[in-house]
């Protein structure tokens, strides 16, 4: 904006002025905005709202992505421990065909302990598969409310 001397320009010149100044009380002040003012304030806030929110999901969805994909490593670890506890399981029972208590009991021993990791571990994957399902961003969708509910008590009133 070029500063106006007064007295020159007419009173067109003085009009701009008395504009300008009325436009910048509008911008601070939201009582005294058009109502165009207002609807392009908004647009504007509702865009960076929902930048904000999108930019809040996908930082949510890949926490639980990452959460599911723990989860789903150690179910599939707990798969592979349960897959050589029944191949000791077998051997045991192999070694008990053959009759020499040491052989088969050592297997007998190993399997067990095996499926009892196998478990624990696939006990621990669902637990994790658990806690990441749904794979809805709550907080975000709980989020996107709250402002919903904020901007319809704001048009209310």
């Amino acid at each position: 904006m070029t500063p106006q001397i007064v007295g020159q320009g007419g009173s067109e010149a003085g009009s701009e002025h008395a504009q300008s100044i009325r436009s910048d009380a509008h911008a601070t002040d939201p009582a005294a905005a058009s109502t165009s003012e207002l609807v392009k304030r908004m647009s504007t806030q509702v865009s960076e709202l929902v930048r904000g929110e999108l930019e809040l999901a996908r930082a949510e969805l890949t926490e639980k992505g990452k959460r599911a994909g723990a989860g789903a490593g150690l179910a599939g670890a707990g798969g592979v421990v349960a897959l050589y506890g029944i191949g000791a399981l077998i051997a045991a029972a192999i070694a008990a065909l053959d009759i020499v208590l040491a052989l088969w009991l050592a297997a007998l021993v190993i399997g067990v302990v095996l499926l009892i990791v196998a478990g624990v571990l696939a006990l621990v994957g669902r637990k994790e598969l658990r806690q990441a399902a749904p794979p809805v961003p709550k907080d975000v969708v709980d989020s996107v409310q709250q402002d919903v509910q904020t901007v319809r008590q704001a048009v209310q009133r």
